[in-house]
């Protein structure tokens, strides 16, 4: 047998097994569908972990098995607005079929650089007021959602705080600044002059602000607080727990986990629920729905959840007229 032909043969045989598995990843590739995930938070903390697997629960139960025919980028920014920037546009560069975005400020930072890839949103409070859209029956443009806040309910976190705690004549606001949802400021101080409450803006970078403003806060009596959208996390989380105990501070915040960890009190809707409808409502934009036929859709409830761990802790007895109307009591 001519050698050259053996060597030939032995190099086609060779070839194809090399040939082979490239063509299969190539056919893989073309039947994975790419999406991005934008949102505030580090995979540490548990709230951003619950949020993260209710997207990849919401779509496995519709049939998309991560690493079987789709893949997830997850970018996630703690706070930092040139981090969130630079997350916004490594995900367009890659052009996913669709990117969620998980916070107002990550719909805003997406919008500025991408029109025509799908833009599903969730926990965004309200997107009208918020400059996401303008119409929440028939979104225009490329972005869609769900959330799980109306601006409006801002005012209701100060009858709340004041019916808990009847004495409590001065409320500070905890914020992030440049993140903070702006609207909710405004119906806060409309709140406090018909409710003849003094407010105190306390906007924060990092623990070493957050501390001082809230030692400032508390040198003088009945005070309280109020965790203005989009609420903290991680180590800023512990630390207003730690000196609302200290200094017997009564708190409330929008979000269910706040209530856990944090505040005495929450009132607002269930954050998983707007992202298991992001979740269907990317399902449908990968099975060719247009966003236009994707209406933005609230809560469907809205829920006050109070620690009475938490009140105990800082001597505060909550009214039995208060408990009986509560959703959840945390004992």
């Amino acid at each position: 047998m001519d050698p050259n032909v053996g060597r030939r043969k032995c190099l086609t045989v060779l070839g194809g097994a090399v040939a082979w598995p490239l063509v299969a990843r190539a056919q893989q590739d073309r039947g994975m569908r790419r999406i991005g995930i934008l949102t505030r938070g580090v995979e540490t903390v548990r709230v951003v972990q619950a949020h993260l697997s209710a997207v990849r629960e919401g779509l496995a139960q519709r049939g998309w098995t991560e690493g079987r025919n789709v893949r997830f980028d997850i970018r996630l920014y703690d706070d930092d607005p040139d981090l969130l920037r630079a997350h916004a546009e490594e995900l367009v560069r890659l052009a996913p079929d669709c990117i969620i975005a998980g916070s107002r400020p990550s719909a805003l930072a997406l919008l500025q650089r991408a029109r025509t890839i799908p833009i599903v949103f969730h926990n965004v409070g309200d997107p009208v007021e918020g400059g996401i859209l303008k119409n929440i029956a028939r979104p225009e443009g490329n972005t869609t959602g769900a959330t799980s806040l109306y601006h409006s309910i801002a005012g209701k976190w100060l009858e709340l705080l004041k019916e808990a705690a009847p004495r409590t004549s001065r409320v500070a606001l905890i914020f992030v600044p440049g993140i903070v949802g702006e609207v909710y400021l405004t119906v806060i101080d409309a709140a406090a002059a018909a409710l003849g409450l003094k407010v105190v803006q306390i906007p924060y970078r990092n623990g070493a602000e957050l501390e001082r403003a809230i030692d400032t806060f508390a040198t003088e009596p009945n005070g309280g607080f109020v965790l203005v959208p989009p609420p903290p996390f991680g180590v800023s989380r512990e630390l207003i727990n730690r000196l609302a105990l200290k200094h017997r501070l009564p708190g409330i915040g929008a979000n269910e986990y706040d209530s856990v960890d944090t505040v005495m009190m929450s009132y607002g809707g269930d954050s998983v629920e707007p992202i298991r409808i992001a979740a269907s409502y990317v399902d449908r934009i990968l099975r060719g729905a247009k966003v236009s036929e994707l209406p933005v859709q609230f809560p469907s409830k809205i829920g006050l959840v109070i620690n009475l761990k938490t009140a105990k802790s800082i001597g505060l007895d909550i009214p039995a007229t208060l408990t009986a109307r509560a959703d959840q009591l945390i004992e």
